[in-house]
């Protein structure tokens, strides 16, 4: 294992169960009685479709088709919760509060009200149900991704959501900012390690999820990230961007100029974000996020490369390094 990566962190997050302190990302509570079809028509996914205790991961698009934003949105019941990149949090409250007019519909941003932590790894639900009461680890366990479920704790009230983002699959669990050292101090209590920021990055990249903010941002189109077959709905009523996507994958049959891949590299040396990537002496692309892998004992990245370079097996270079277009993930979730 080469510094920056955590040995004891890794094996935990890949064959029992890490948290990591994910307070960074925005939060956002939407209520009113007509929360879910003022969202309907703004993010890509199928928000009206999503019962109590149910959520999904969705876009909010310009009218060009670019992001603004990725988000999951949680029905909680009487809210829906969204997350997000805390980055663009201020922006996504701005506009979806430029859209209410008559509508019965209240914006609120909870960011600093409440901590986030994401247990992961196989042990996550018996390591999530020994901290909060009245949730099993059997019901965790059957939980689908993005369900929820309101939950007690020692410190207080709290909100679970059954995750898959952080790279192995697990739950968010939500609770009062100022109990975030107390839930952290619990967990450690069970058993469960912390992942450092080097770690928890290797395993989001070896599991070749996108992040907002270093893998997409405002000149993306979700086409290019891949992500269209977890956020968007091809069978929902219009959104901000819709023309946009149905033009690409109509009259383009999908095709965009460049796409989100994954690259092998031939040594264990991760290149830096930015770094260009060649085929013979034509610039093709840029990494995006990169790392050491400790399943493959390789260095890989993530990089959006030019539409003629995707197929996995096709060598390019990166710096002096060579690398490999491979298909995503690199690695699969354990749990």
């Amino acid at each position: 294992m080469i510094p920056g990566v955590s040995a004891a962190g890794y094996d935990a997050a890949r064959h029992r169960a890490a948290f990591l302190d994910r307070s960074y990302r925005g939060r956002i509570v939407v209520s009113g009685t007509e929360r879910a079809s003022y969202l309907q028509g703004l993010l890509t996914n199928d928000i009206v479709a999503l019962k109590a205790g149910q959520g999904c991961y969705t876009a909010y698009l310009t009218a060009q088709g670019r992001m603004i934003a990725d988000l999951f949105a949680y029905e909680l019941g009487d809210v829906m919760l969204l997350t997000m990149s805390g980055g663009v949090t201020a922006t996504v409250m701005a506009r979806l509060d430029q859209f209410i007019f008559s509508e019965d519909v209240q914006l609120g941003d909870v960011s600093g009200t409440f901590a986030q932590i994401a247990i992961v790894g196989p042990a996550a639900a018996a390591a999530a149900a020994s901290i909060v009461a009245g949730i099993s680890d059997a019901t965790l366990r059957g939980m689908p991704e993005h369900g929820n479920a309101r939950a007690e704790w020692t410190g207080g009230a709290a909100i679970i959501t059954r995750i898959t983002d952080a790279g192995e699959g697990g739950f968010d669990l939500f609770v009062e900012h100022g109990q975030a050292a107390a839930l952290k101090t619990a967990l450690v209590a069970a058993g469960v390690i912390e992942l450092d920021e080097a770690t928890a990055e290797a395993v989001r990249i070896e599991s070749g999820i996108p992040v907002f903010g270093r893998d997409m941002d405002a000149e993306t189109i979700p086409l290019e990230a891949g992500i269209e077959p977890r956020a968007i709905s091809f069978t929902k009523g219009c959104y901000v961007g819709q023309e946009v996507i149905i033009r690409v994958l109509h009259r383009g049959h999908g095709r965009v100029a460049r796409k989100l891949v994954g690259l092998t590299l031939a040594g264990e040396t991760a290149p830096q974000a930015g770094a260009p990537v060649r085929a013979g002496d034509r610039e093709i692309g840029a990494v995006t996020s990169s790392t050491f892998s400790p399943a493959l004992n390789r260095g890989i990245a993530l990089a959006y490369v030019h539409r003629d370079f995707l197929e996995p097996g096709t060598m390019v270079m990166v710096g002096d390094q060579g690398a490999t277009v491979t298909a995503l993930p690199f690695v699969g979730a354990q749990g």
